[in-house]
Order: structure tokens, then C-alpha cells, then sequence
């Protein structure tokens, strides 16, 4: 960590009171700016894939080549992640926020100048890093700050940032490419994550306490080899699948990343007990954050999954343009943006349970559904059910996250929001390579049988969806056993107030 970072000792910021239901301006304002830089980022994360073939083109190289592209700022995103509840507790508030900014912009000006395309895949490494940092940021000020009977709203907003950002990322890249190369598509956002550094550099003051947690090297390099191995081999699964020499290299960090993950669990629960711990796993030990945080696992990866197997569903065996296929999820993504703070709202009200529980149904009778397309099913048809799933999900993020988070301490509000994002990040890796092995060895399978191509293609679509329904029907299950949190946590620090989930020292 750099010099910037180094924290200079800071008076901690109590959170103003709040009289009835408004929230005090700069409550407001911090959460505003958080919001806009984290929707800013996560727009960035899927504008590239429709530029691929652009950067291609220019640069020489191949597609397995390009995807680092995608893999690499993936990689990253799991690398860092785990380090980020020591960063939330170790720097303030300001400091850890600057620092992503410098990471992001810095990142995207070097990516819109890159001569080469080892130097575009540093500018994406750096980008990720500041991704990495400002998600589990945006959630522990939010936790902290907002009042326990505000807090779904507020996660309702932070899903939209998570919905409509992706969403609206191959639109955007399309729109600018359409006009220009794909520098602008990094120039584009220059200015506003600028602007956000900026505005967020006078107005952020530091709204947790710090503590003086030293850096463990060794955990560090466990953490990477772990969550990058993990996520490395799970996103090259169809490559093992196939055998080969890639096949020995993924299996290899498979290996490596398990073991390496059971070393880190066990360091860290060995550091916990001095309060040493990069990456605190108490929050494991409470029940109801566990249970949400399983949902929330098997949730991301049927969403991932399923956005990145439908166009190759619907332009393989539906015959559509690569554009009408894009356009397919958009309507079922804005949607879920429209409806995440109303249903945010609905949890302050009700709790979890009048929540998850109907929608985690409505999600998976949604994907057993999409497990009876065809050759011959129509797109409007496609379109209707992905709003239906998207509907379901607007119902379950921001209700599962808040009562995960709220489940916790104060105290241990970043390193649970550390563990939900990078285990988020693990799931859709996984979700992504294993629908897309099961639809490519399902086709390639039926085409070898003689099958035409584009009946072997739904049946490709059919399995995936088929085993990610079935997986989705546990995440049910479980959702059943997620309990409304009784009573409001303590304050700034102190231990949760509800026995059940009370976190022993």
C-alpha cells in the first residue's frame, strides 16, 4: 500500500441523528457519491466484451488471448476482495476511497492510451483493483450510516447500482463505438470517475473505527493463489473437461487453490483470536448471515450463468443478430433497477421472509421454465420470462444483503461485506463455466449424433438451465430457514443485541 494510504489519525464521524425518516445531508451526500463511483465501475466491467474484436483486430491477437481481458480484471477482482475488510479497518474512510479512484483512473487513462496489449491488461488489473475496493466500501458505510429501519432501501438503491450498471454496459460500448474506436469507450469514463474523486476527496470523513491490524504477508499470498486459482480453474472448466496440456495447468491450480484456501481459513481463525486476521471469518459463525450469504452464492451464479448462456442460446439456435440477443436482457435488467428500492422498501416494512421466500420461487420456477425452450420457441416468449426472473431477483438481492449485513456486528460490517463480494465473485465464475460446459458438451454431443445444429443448441440450453434450476431449488430450501432479525444491532462497535447470532469473542 502506498503512502497516500497511510492513515493520519482521525477523528471519527458519528453519524447525525435523524429526525423521522430523513436522512441527514451528509449522509446523503457520502452514499451519493459512493453510489455514482461504484455504478460508474460496474459499467466499466462489461462494456469490453463487445469490443473484443475491435482490440482484436488491432493488436494481433487472438480470442483466448483478448479474454484476459475479461479473466484477468475477474482475477483480480477475487485477489483483492479478501484483503479489503483489513483495508476498512487498518485506513479511514477518505484514504481508502482515493485510493481506488487513483487505481481506477489511473488504470483507465493508461487502457485508452495502451500501445500494446500487455500494457492494456496492466491498465485492467488496476482498474479492478479500485472495482474490488469500492463495492465492500459503498456497503459498510451504508450499514453503518443508515438507520436499521432504512437499511433495505438503501441496499434497494446499492442492487439497482448492481443490476442496471452490467446492464447497460454492452448498450453503451455499442453506442460508442458506433461513432468512434474502442479508446473512447475508457475516455468515456475518465470525467466522471474524476469527478467523483473529486468531489468525494472534500466531502468523505471517516465513519468507522480504525484499528491498528498489521498487514499478513503470508495471508496476502494465500488469498491470491486461493481465490485466483479458484476462480482461474472454475472459469476454465470446459478446458479440463477437454484434456490436454491447458487441461494439466488447470487442474494444477485447482489443487493449488484448494489447498491454499483451507491454509488461509485456517490462518485466519488462528489470527482472529489476537485480532489479527486479513480477512475476519467470524461473520461465518452467525447463522442467519451464512444462510442469506449461501442464497446470495447460488443466486449470483444462476444470474451470471444464465445472462451469458442465453445469446448463445438465442443466436445459435433462434438465428438471431448479436444486437437483438443484447437487447433480449435489457428490458428484464432495467426492470429489476426500477423495482430493487421498491422492494427495499417492502423489506423495511415486512422483514425478509414475505420477500425472499416468493421470490427465490418465482426465480427458480423461472429457470425451470427457460429448461423447456426449443428450436421453435419465440423470442417474445424469452423476453417475458427473463422479466419474470428479473422481477424475482429484484426481490431477493437487496432483501438477502441486508439481512446478511444487518445479521453482523458493527464491527464486522467489512469484513462481511469483503466475504459476500468475493465469494459473489466465485460464484459467478463458477455459474458462468459451467452452464456454458454443460450447453457446449450437450450440443457438441447431439451434433456428433447427427442432430442439426440448432436443435442440438436448445438441448445444450435445456441441460444448463435444467441443472441450474435444480440448484436454484436448494437455494429455496435454504431461503426457508432465513430468519427477520428480532432486534436492532448495537451501536458503532458493539456486539449484535440478539443472542441467537450474537458473535462470541
Amino acid at each position: 500500500m502506498s503512502e497516500k494510504l497511510t492513515p493520519e489519525p482521525a477523528k471519527l464521524e458519528e453519524p447525525a441523528p435523524v429526525s423521522g425518516d430523513k436522512l441527514p445531508r451528509s449522509t446523503v451526500v457520502v452514499l451519493s457519491i459512493l453510489l455514482f463511483t461504484a455504478f460508474v465501475m460496474l459499467l466499466n466491467e462489461t462494456t469490453l466484451a463487445i469490443a473484443l474484436p475491435a482490440m482484436m483486430s488491432d493488436y494481433n491477437i487472438t480470442a483466448a488471448t483478448a479474454q484476459w481481458l475479461l479473466t484477468g480484471f475477474m482475477l483480480t477482482l477475487a485477489v483483492v476482495m479478501p484483503t479489503t475488510g483489513w483495508m476498512l479497518d487498518r485506513f479511514t474512510t477518505r484514504s481508502t476511497f482515493i485510493f481506488a479512484i487513483a487505481a481506477f483512473l489511473i488504470g483507465t487513462v493508461i487502457a485508452a492510451l495502451a500501445p500494446s496489449f500487455g500494457i492494456l491488461l496492466a491498465a485492467r488489473v488496476s482498474q479492478a483493483i479500485g472495482t474490488a475496493i469500492v463495492m465492500p466500501l459503498l456497503m459498510t458505510v451504508a450499514m453503518t450510516l443508515i438507520p436499521f429501519h432504512r437499511r433495505g432501501t438503501i441496499m434497494g438503491l446499492i442492487s439497482v447500482v448492481m443490476a442496471v450498471g452490467p446492464a447497460l454496459g454492452p448498450s453503451l460500448a455499442g453506442a460508442i463505438l458506433s461513432f468512434t474506436s474502442w479508446h473512447g469507450i475508457f475516455w468515456f469514463m475518465v470525467p466522471l470517475v474524476a469527478l467523483a474523486g473529486i468531489i468525494g476527496a472534500a466531502k468523505l470523513t471517516n465513519i468507522s473505527e480504525q484499528r491498528d491490524t498489521p498487514l499478513d504477508v503470508l495471508s496476502v499470498i494465500l488469498s491470491a493463489v486461493a481465490f485466483g486459482g479458484l476462480v482461474y480453474s472454475v472459469s476454465s472448466i470446459g478446458i479440463i473437461i477437454d484434456g490436454g496440456e491447458a487441461a494439466r495447468i488447470g487442474l494444477m491450480l485447482l489443487v493449488a487453490g484448494i489447498i491454499s484456501l483451507a491454509l488461509f481459513v485456517w490462518r485466519q481463525i488462528a489470527l482472529g483470536k489476537h485480532d489479527r486476521a486479513l480477512l475476519n471469518l467470524r461473520p461465518l459463525a452467525v447463522r442467519n448471515y451464512t444462510i442469506s450469504l449461501a442464497v446470495l452464492i447460488v443466486l449470483f451464479g444462476a444470474l451470471l450463468g444464465t445472462v451469458n448462456t442465453l445469446p448463445l442460446y438465442l443466436q445459435g439456435s433462434l438465428l438471431v443478430t448479436a444486437l437483438v440477443a443484447g437487447l433480449v436482457l435489457l428490458p428484464g435488467g432495467l426492470l429489476e433497477g426500477v423495482l430493487s428500492p421498491f422492494f427495499g422498501r417492502l423489506y423495511d416494512r415486512f422483514g425478509p421472509r414475505p420477500l425472499i421466500i416468493p421470490a427465490m420461487a418465482i426465480v427458480t420456477g423461472s429457470i425451470f421454465w427457460l429448461a423447456t425452450v426449443d428450436q421453435h420457441t419465440n423470442i417474445w416468449l424469452i423476453i417475458a420470462i427473463h422479466v419474470i426472473f428479473s422481477i424475482g431477483l429484484a426481490g431477493l438481492f437487496s432483501p438477502l444483503m441486508t439481512t446478511a449485513l444487518s445479521s453482523l456486528p458493527a464491527n464486522l460490517f467489512g469484513h462481511g461485506s469483503a466475504i459476500l463480494n468475493t465469494l459473489q465473485q466465485l460464484a459467478g465464475a463458477a455459474g458462468t463455466a459451467v452452464m456454458i460446459t454443460i450447453y457446449s458438451n450437450v450440443s457438441g454431443e447431439a451434433q456428433a449424433q447427427g442432430v442439426p445444429e440448432t436443435i442440438a443448441l436448445a438441448d445444450g440450453a435445456n441441460s444448463a438451465f435444467l441443472a441450474t434450476g435444480c440448484l436454484s431449488a436448494v437455494a429455496f430450501v435454504l431461503s426457508l430457514f432465513i430468519k427477520k432479525i428480532p432486534t436492532e444491532p448495537a451501536g458503532l462497535g458493539e456486539q449484535h443485541s440478539s443472542k441467537p447470532d450474537t458473535v462470541s469473542e
